[in-house]
């Protein structure tokens, strides 16, 4: 695992420590700005939610991806700490950048807020009737698809991605608002979290917004990594975990050699069904 500090002597280093505070800032003020209260008494609209996350998201990592990876998420960092993607400077930075960013946007937007629309700020609880384990498991899986999403969308050796990853992101953020949001928040990030609860003072199981999308970041990027990468190898797991310099590049590709079945084709006169390789 990286744990050089030769990263903190560069410039391109704080600008990417800045990246990630704006990027966090920028999604913090659009996708917490949604839950504030409406000019009436109407229930707050779950797909505008939804929306405004997840475009949030991909806007955010649309303008600093190219400069920081476009994290904005400390479980995002995390899982690209396990997998020894970024050094353990970098991503302590990184997540210190990403929580005050949070901080920073949610008390620019309590101060751009109406005060009888401020309500919660977006704080993120748990609903009536869900209980700890219930919420820790949500936050695990919803966050575990979100990094699954990230390390596919950004896997460089796959040849069939297309359109935009940016907003592949952003979708993988809205399913996940629509499903989990009147359950826990739907967090899926411990800064954007942690934000509203700092302006707001409310704590009540803030801990769960951290170990919850945490440990989900942390299996989602293990499980892409060792098991649905292309060059995915028990050696590679191996390494991963044990040896002192990790280098992704060095494993070869596993091809698959799947065989599809050609039902345009008809079968041959003695019933035998035609296969294709296809793939």
């Amino acid at each position: 695992m990286k744990t050089s500090l030769d990263d903190v002597r560069t410039l391109l280093f704080w600008k990417a420590v800045f990246a990630e505070f704006l990027g966090t800032f920028i999604l913090v003020v659009v996708g917490i700005g949604s839950t504030v209260q409406g000019w009436t008494a109407d229930p707050l609209d779950i797909v505008q939610i939804a929306l405004s996350f997840g475009l949030g998201v991909a806007t955010s990592v649309w303008i600093i991806g190219h400069i920081s990876g476009g994290h904005i998420n400390p479980a995002v960092t995390c899982a690209m700490l396990i997998t020894r993607r970024v050094s353990l400077i970098r991503a302590i930075l990184f997540i210190v950048a990403q929580s005050i960013g949070s901080i920073a946007g949610a008390g620019i937007l309590k101060a751009l807020t109406p005060d009888f629309q401020i309500g919660g700020l977006g704080t993120t609880t748990l609903n009536t009737g869900v209980t700890i384990a219930q919420g820790f498991g949500i936050e695990l899986v919803i966050t575990m698809v979100l990094i699954l999403t990230v390390f596919a969308a950004c896997d460089s050796k796959r040849t069939d991605l297309g359109g935009s990853f940016p907003l592949t992101i952003g979708f993988a953020v809205t399913i996940g608002h629509l499903w989990a949001v009147e359950y826990t928040g739907s967090s899926m990030n411990p800064a954007r979290s942690l934000g509203p609860a700092v302006i707001m003072d409310i704590w009540t199981d803030h801990w769960i917004y951290w170990v919850g999308p945490i440990t989900g970041g942390l299996l989602g990027g293990l499980l892409y990594d060792n098991l649905l990468a292309s060059n995915a190898s028990l050696r590679k797991a191996r390494d991963l975990l044990m040896a002192s310099h990790f280098d992704d590049g060095k494993y070869p590709e596993q091809k698959p050699n799947i065989r599809v079945i050609d039902t345009e084709q008809g079968e041959k006169g003695d019933g035998e069904v035609l296969i294709s390789n296809s793939f």
